[in-house]
């Protein structure tokens, strides 16, 4: 079970993660295509730090990773990241499932 496999302290940084749009623009655009951070700042109406601070955000929660290279620092998706995050919506998916199966047994009981 992958929520067994996470602590509580990574699924918090994984869903910070997630919560913000330009974050979740960032790992859309960086499971497709690797970026340099400078790259990713020229796409975002915010300051080279600014974009900077949102991809560390992304790093500890494992959701990209970072590699210099040269000058520059250049952006990728993580894919065992990225699959942890779908595991543990999938667990709680089931979750939600087995509990709306539940009621509609009581409902058709009734």
């Amino acid at each position: 079970m992958v929520v067994d496999q996470l602590r509580d302290a990574d699924v918090d940084r994984l869903f910070q993660a997630l919560a913000d749009t330009t974050r979740r623009d960032i790992v859309r655009r960086v499971t497709v295509a690797e970026y340099s951070v400078s790259g990713l700042a020229a796409l975002y109406a915010m300051s080279f730090a600014a974009v900077q601070k949102h991809v560390a955000v992304l790093e500890r929660a494992f959701l990209v990773t970072k590699e210099k290279r040269g000058r520059e620092q250049i952006v990728r998706g993580n894919h065992e990241g990225l699959e942890k995050a779908r595991l543990l919506l999938d667990e709680y998916e089931a979750i939600w499932r087995q509990r709306a199966g539940r009621i509609a047994d009581i409902l058709a009981e009734g």
